[in-house]
């Protein structure tokens, strides 16, 4: 299967509970899944929406830990036919440690506290330049099919560096990282449409993203993990108010 557009067109019908009903048509978000394998090793099949799998798959390995650093990854080979991606690191030996352990299952164990991540940044957010973001949550595909989430990456002043929409709110998140990769992220932040669980939050702290903004609400491990890490941690953002969870001194 190739790329292909994020919404596809359906037929339904409107059906009213009178009895009332009606032809329509309806723009429906679209699902797909690439295959990474990392220096002939297969890592992970990621489900997201098709648009932008190369972004995916750098942000990927950038979010979740595979390599430290951009300039580890030396290739990129997506095949559209196959839906894979074929890429090459330097550090072979962590993509091993890597796989072992998120194959495991990690069942009962909290595998992120162990993990040395910490955001190092002297960036200050304005809140003026974080209630100007929250209109990057909406989109022209958000509008038609309901059923995508949203990321987007700023620079300190709210100038807006990548946005990504997808199916998968992690997903979302790798396209925007992937999209900036190779460039200093200590001067930025996040804007996501989705919960904030560990897993979320350490995307960002991998790449070296000092602050997330989300219109959902954290998860207890999302707040551990931001601490933790060095994250500035906001929830529940709309154009009124938001609350600060985790290192508000970031805030003018």
């Amino acid at each position: 299967m190739g790329i292909m557009s994020d919404s596809k067109r359906f037929h339904r019908i409107i059906m009213d509970y009178d009895g009332g009903e009606r032809p329509d048509y309806d723009e429906v978000a679209v699902e797909d899944s690439i295959t990474l394998f990392v220096n002939g090793m297969r890592i992970a099949t990621l489900i997201a929406s098709p648009s932008k799998m190369r972004e995916l798959c750098i942000g990927y390995l950038i979010s979740e830990g595979v390599v430290s650093a951009f300039d580890e990854i030396q290739t990129v080979k997506i095949d559209k036919t196959k839906m894979e991606a074929y890429i090459t690191v330097t550090s072979f030996d962590q993509v091993e440690l890597w796989h072992e352990v998120r194959s495991s299952g990690c069942i009962g164990v909290k595998w992120w506290t162990n993990e040395e991540v910490e955001v190092m940044s002297d960036a200050r957010f304005e809140k003026e330049a974080i209630r100007r973001s929250l209109l990057y949550l909406d989109t022209h595909t958000r509008r038609r099919t309901h059923g995508v989430h949203t990321a987007a990456l700023f620079d300190a002043q709210g100038e807006l560096l990548s946005q990504a929409v997808d199916v998968g709110r992690h997903s979302a998140i790798d396209k925007v990282i992937g999209a900036h990769a190779g460039n200093d992220f200590s001067q930025t932040f996040l804007l996501s449409s989705g919960r904030q669980p560990a897993g979320m939050v350490l995307k960002a702290a991998r790449a070296g993203i000092p602050l997330i903004v989300s219109k959902a609400a954290p998860i207890s491990t999302g707040v551990e993990a931001a601490l933790q890490a060095g994250v500035t941690l906001i929830c529940f953002a709309s154009e009124r108010q938001f609350a600060v969870y985790t290192h508000e001194e970031r805030l003018m």
